[in-house]
């Protein structure tokens, strides 16, 4: 599949599934005794997502790697989170897997999206990044 937008983007995709998820969680009652857990555990898969969203429309392939990067950074705040609200009893086990899991596969997703654009790179440089066209074949 040809991305065109980051919408179009797996990792997006996974990480928006996450948020979703956290989302759900995070209206509980026992995570409405933990607002803060709670904001700062969505706030960190927001930012992934936030990330590869806006490092699409990097100037560079170069500052698109390092958002991805900085995405994978997000999630992994994410699962440290989810280890505080195990702790603290917020989740039972099977929910903190599940919702790990889910992070663990958007950082595989990063991971594997960084290998591609590493394998694929248009200049020895690799500052390019191919935009979509319009209609009229402008970018």
């Amino acid at each position: 599949m040809k991305i065109t937008r980051f919408e179009d983007i797996e990792a997006w995709k996974a990480a928006r599934t996450l948020v979703q998820r956290m989302r759900r969680l995070s209206k509980t009652s026992a995570f409405v005794q933990e607002r803060d857990l709670a904001r700062q555990l969505l706030r960190a898969g927001i930012s992934a997502m936030a990330n590869i969203a806006e490092g699409f429309d990097a100037a560079t392939r170069l500052e698109f790697r390092r958002f991805l990067r900085i995405a994978r950074r997000s999630l992994s705040e994410v699962q440290s989170h989810l280890y505080v609200a195990l702790d603290f009893q917020l989740l039972h086990a099977p929910k903190f897997q599940e919702l790990y899991d889910l992070a663990v596969s958007a950082k595989r997703l990063i991971g594997g999206f960084l290998r591609y654009l590493d394998a694929h790179r248009s200049s020895p440089q690799g500052d390019d990044i191919p935009r979509p066209r319009t209609e009229h074949g402008l970018p």
